[in-house]
C-alpha cells in the first residue's frame, strides 16, 4: 500500500510527500486503518519495521479530525533516548501539521524540569515520557490529563523487563477511562498479553513474527576463545575501517575497558553505558549519527528503539544471555530494508547462550572459520561442558593481549569524561530516514 492512498489531512500528505515516503511498511499498513477508526491495538513487530510512524501518523490524523485543547496523547517509552527520538519524529511530522510535543525524562537540569511542568500544566498536544519521571510529575498533582484521547505504550516488553509494571499501572489509573490505547512491542510473552488484557478494550491484534531478524541482515559468527576476543576485535575492525560500527558488550564495566583498548590501538570511539549522564549519552549518539565518530561501544542500552542511519556493522563482542536481546541488537543495522552485517564472537562459555538464540531463530547460523593466525577454536557442542584449551594460538600473544586488557582497565576510569556538554536543541526539519523509522 502506498502513502498517497491513505486518507489524510493535506498537511500530513504534505509531510509524507516532503520526506519522500512511498510504500508503507507491513506494521504501518496493518495498523493505520484500525487506529484511525478508533480501535485499541496490540501490535508486535520486529525492531526497525517503522512502528513509530505506525502509531504517530494515525493519531495525528485523528487529532486533526477532532480538534480540542489540552494534552491529547501520552506516549510512554522505557528510556530517555527513545523518548527523545520519538519527539524528534513528532517534530518532523508536526513541521507541517503544527502539533506540539514535549519529552519528559529524568537526568536533566532544574530548567528542564520546569519546562516539563509548564507543558503539563498549560497543555501540549503530545507528551512522550519515561514512566519514572512522569510518576514524579503526577505525584506533585499539577499534571492535567483530563483531555487525553490516546495512550500509547512503546517497547512495552522492554518496560516490563525493566520492572516498570507498577509504574505503568499507576499511570494508567490516573488517565481517563474513555480513551484509545495502543501497545507496541517487539515480543509477545505471556506478561504482555496479561498487560494488554488490563489496559486494552476489545483490541485488534497484529503479530508480525517479531523473532526473526530482517532478511537483509547478514549474520556471521566466530567461535573464539575468550582470551583471543580482543585480537579478533582488532582484526574485524581493521577489515571494516571507516564503517559505522556498534559494539555490544555484556557488562557496563567492560565498556570502558574495551573503549580504552581500542583507542590505544588507533580506533577512536565513544563509550556509552548507564553510568554516563544523559548529556554524555546524547552527545555520544550525536557524534555517531553525524559521523564524527564511527564506533560506539555500549551495552544493551542501545539495543532497542534508537534509530541511527546507515549502521554498517553490529558486533556482538559478548553474546547476550537473553535470546531476544540478540534480535534487538542486530536490528540496529539493515534499517528500513537496507543491507547490514552482524558479527558475533562466541566464547567457550557462551555456546549455550547462542544455542538458545538459534532455537529462537529456528535456524542454525553457519560458524565462520577464524582468520589465519588464531589457531584452534572452541568446539560448538551445546550441552557439553567446555574443555580446557590444550593447543592452538599463541600463548605469548595471549599474555600480550591480557596485559593490554589490564592496561585498558586502568584507563577506563576516564572514559566518561570525554563526553562533551550537551548541544543546544534546535527545532529542525529531520531527514527522511529519521522520521520513517
Amino acid at each position: 500500500m502506498r502513502f498517497d492512498e491513505l486518507t489524510l489531512h493535506d498537511c500530513l500528505h504534505e509531510a509524507v510527500e516532503s520526506f519522500g515516503f512511498d510504500e508503507l511498511t507491513k506494521i504501518q499498513e496493518e495498523t493505520f486503518l484500525p487506529v484511525v477508526e478508533g480501535h485499541d491495538i496490540m501490535a508486535c513487530s520486529q525492531t526497525g519495521s517503522g512502528k513509530t510512524v505506525a502509531f504517530l501518523l494515525p493519531i495525528m490524523e485523528r487529532m486533526l479530525r477532532f480538534p480540542k485543547n489540552g494534552i491529547r496523547a501520552l506516549i510512554i517509552a522505557p528510556t530517555r533516548e527513545l523518548c527523545l527520538q520519538i519527539e524528534e519524529q513528532i517534530e518532523g511530522l508536526a513541521y507541517f501539521s503544527g502539533q506540539s510535543s514535549i519529552a519528559i525524562y529524568g537526568g536533566n537540569d532544574q530548567q528542564g524540569f520546569g519546562d516539563q511542568k509548564n507543558a503539563l500544566v498549560n497543555g501540549v498536544d503530545i507528551v512522550v515520557a519515561t514512566p519514572g519521571r512522569l510518576i514524579s510529575h503526577l505525584n506533585l498533582g499539577y499534571a492535567d490529563f483530563s483531555t487525553l484521547d490516546f495512550l500509547i505504550l512503546d517497547e512495552a516488553d522492554e518496560m516490563l523487563d525493566m520492572g516498570f509494571y507498577p509504574d505503568i499501572m499507576k499511570i494508567v489509573a490516573q488517565m481517563p477511562k474513555k480513551r484509545q490505547s495502543l501497545m507496541f512491542s517487539a515480543t509477545m510473552p505471556p506478561q504482555i498479553k496479561k498487560l494488554a488484557e488490563q489496559i486494552l478494550i476489545e483490541p485488534k491484534f497484529v503479530d508480525l513474527n517479531f523473532s526473526k531478524p530482517a532478511a537483509e541482515i547478514d549474520q556471521k559468527v566466530y567461535l573464539v576463545y575468550e582470551k583471543d576476543k580482543l585480537k579478533l576485535l582488532l582484526h574485524t575492525l581493521s577489515e571494516h575501517k571507516g564503517e559505522k560500527v556498534i559494539i555490544f558488550v555484556g557488562k557496563k564495566q567492560s565498556v570502558g575497558e574495551i573503549s580504552s583498548f581500542l583507542r590505544m590501538n588507533n580506533f577512536p570511539n565513544r563509550p556509552i553505558n548507564s553510568n554516563f549522564t544523559q548529556d554524555e549519552r546524547e552527545n555520544a549518539v550525536l557524534d555517531f549519527k553525524s559521523g564524527k565518530t564511527s564506533i560506539i561501544v555500549t551495552t544493551n542500552l542501545l539495543s532497542r528503539g534508537i534509530d541511527i542511519d546507515n549502521v554498517n556493522l553490529i558486533l556482538n563482542y559478548d553474546i547476550p544471555h537473553k535470546a531476544e536481546d540478540y534480535v534487538h541488537r542486530i536490528g540496529r543495522t539493515a534499517r528500513a530494508g537496507k543491507d547490514g552485517l552482524a558479527i558475533s564472537f562466541i566464547g567457550e562459555k557462551e555456546i549455550e547462550h547462542f544455542a538458545r538464540i538459534e532455537k529462537l531463530l529456528e535456524r542454525v547460523v553457519e560458524k565462520s572459520p577464524l582468520p589465519d593466525g588464531f589457531g584452534e577454536a572452541p568446539e560448538y557442542a551445546p550441552g557439553k561442558k567446555p574443555s580446557r584449551r590444550r593447543h592452538g594460538g599463541s600463548h605469548r600473544g595471549g599474555r600480550r593481549f591480557a596485559g593490554q586488557r589490564k592496561t585498558a582497565l586502568k584507563n577506563a576510569e576516564g572514559t566518561a569524561n570525554e563526553a562533551k556538554t550537551r548541544r543546544p536543541h534546535r527545532r529542525r526539519r529531520p531527514n527522511k530516514e529519521a522520521v520513517q523509522k
